[in-house]
């Protein structure tokens, strides 16, 4: 079923139009004024315009004309009784989708429509894609045959079969983005887009452009009317990556969308609808983000509808044997590199180490010793150097609070790594597993909380000097 507006001066015409496409199961709206029409184009979602040529205060042609300057590009198909050549190229130059001699058969302009609509479909899954290949990397399976997996799986199966919103949350590199596309693979909405969006990226105005879109000089660089993620994914799946990152003015219009399903475009006060399933995903505690006032409590309800815990690599140890000949094949295949065998040795380092990157990481250490390997297997010996600089001790570790344990852990480790690098932030990240762009926000989060706590004469705990 299509929303479509019909626009001709003429009544019968339009009430032959409006019954035809009715019977069709169509939602039909005719204008009279041309004038009365682009008002409506613009402020409401058309999924077809039908316009005549020839009409008072406005010919087709300028409707079209102004309706693409308004960065409209509903198809529309043009009506007229003096086709020529010259206005049929005209009205295609401008943007027309086809152009059609009165008299005609009502089932000429009912199929038109319906190629008309394939037509942009097509062009929206294809801008869709357009941007989702920038966003996520080629889709990856879900390895590991253990009982943790098999659990997973099973919760992912029926989380797919929902509509609703989802929440994941996990260590960074335990493959949340894929556990995301899973969801979407095997969810109703599989044959529409799935975009990503990493909110920590990008800025406060440009996160809110890519989100709702942008109109023509809504800001200092906006050039052209831009659609936002919302819109591309329109029937789809859109997944918000480090959703703890969002800041608290988007995290309230976000919350809008989630209640109502509409949103303006930055530079327009016109609203628009989505039907868009959202998927978040976050490496943070967002309860307690809550309760530190950094995340609004009813976004949190509203995203937290179907949970879903990604476990660390450290809690399916039995996996990794798997994941380690699926990287290998993977790297082979990408790069050309030979056949390769992992010595027992090796795998038993692999298998007992605590792996803080998680599957990231092992899949980056698996990449290099297939490529670096001389030799028809892989010995401990190779990959041994790679693993001894994350193997920080945990002896020592004081000050742990209940309810806190495991961030006071993480807190401390990274602190106790920063003085043994000297402050060195890359060397510090690398041998953590994590990216120095993590390290360095939850080193500002600890320095805003010990401020904070300053302020209030209770400081439990300061980060090292000059970091």
């Amino acid at each position: 079923m299509a929303h479509i507006a019909v626009v001709d001066d003429k009544e019968i015409l339009r009430d032959s139009l409006e019954a035809a496409l009715s019977r069709e199961d169509h939602t039909v709206v005719t204008f009279a004024d041309p004038v009365d029409a682009l008002e409506q184009i613009k402020q409401q979602r058309f999924d077809v315009v039908v316009s005549d040529l020839k009409m008072p205060r406005m010919d087709g042609l300028t409707l079209i004309r102004e309706t693409r300057s308004a960065g409209c590009d509903t198809p529309i198909i043009m009506m007229t009784a003096y086709a020529t050549v010259s206005t049929a190229v005209e009205a295609m130059k401008l943007g027309a989708f086809d152009y059609i001699q009165k008299p005609f058969e009502i089932e000429t302009v009912t199929v038109l429509i319906e190629r008309a609509l394939e037509h942009a479909r097509l062009r929206r899954e294809n801008e869709a894609l357009r941007t989702s290949v920038k966003d996520l990397r080629a889709q990856r399976k879900l390895v590991g045959a253990g009982a943790v997996m098999a659990g997973l799986r099973e919760q992912l199966d029926r989380v797919a079969a929902s509509h609703a919103t989802v929440l994941i949350t996990g260590e960074s590199g335990t493959g949340k983005e894929l556990v995301a596309s899973y969801v979407h693979e095997y969810s109703p909405r599989a044959d529409r887009p799935m975009l990503c969006l990493n909110c920590a990226a990008l800025s406060a105005t440009l996160l809110e452009s890519e989100l709702f879109g942008h109109e023509r000089g809504a800001f200092t660089g906006a050039d052209r009317t831009r659609k936002g993620r919302f819109e591309l994914a329109d029937g789809g799946t859109l997944l918000l990556d480090e959703i703890s990152e969002l800041a608290p003015p988007l995290q309230a219009k976000l919350l809008r969308v989630l209640q109502e399903g509409e949103f303006e475009r930055v530079g327009s006060s016109t609203t628009r609808r989505a039907d868009v399933r959202i998927i978040a995903t976050t490496n943070r505690n967002l309860e307690l983000w809550v309760s530190r006032k950094r995340f609004r409590e009813d976004l949190y309800y509203r995203l937290n509808v179907l949970p879903i815990a990604v476990p660390p690599l450290r809690e399916r140890v039995e996996d990794i044997p798997e994941l380690v000949e699926y990287f290998m094949k993977s790297a082979r295949t990408a790069d050309g590199a030979a056949d390769v065998r992992v010595s027992r040795e090796a795998m038993r380092l692999l298998t007992g180490y605590a792996w803080p990157g998680n599957v990231r990481e092992l899949e980056n250490v698996c990449c290099r010793a297939t490529t670096l390997c001389r030799t028809e297997k892989i010995e401990a010996e190779l990959i041994e150097p790679w693993l001894r600089p994350r193997a920080v001790k945990l002896e020592g570790l004081t000050s742990l609070r209940d309810g806190r344990m495991l961030e006071d852990m993480e807190r401390q480790l990274i602190e106790r790594t920063l003085q043994r690098f000297e402050g060195h932030r890359a060397k510090t990240a690398k041998a953590l597993g994590m990216g120095v762009r993590t390290l360095g926000m939850k080193l500002k989060q600890w320095r805003e909380e010990a401020a904070a706590a300053s302020r209030s004469e209770s400081l439990p705990m300061a980060l090292p000097a000059g970091v």
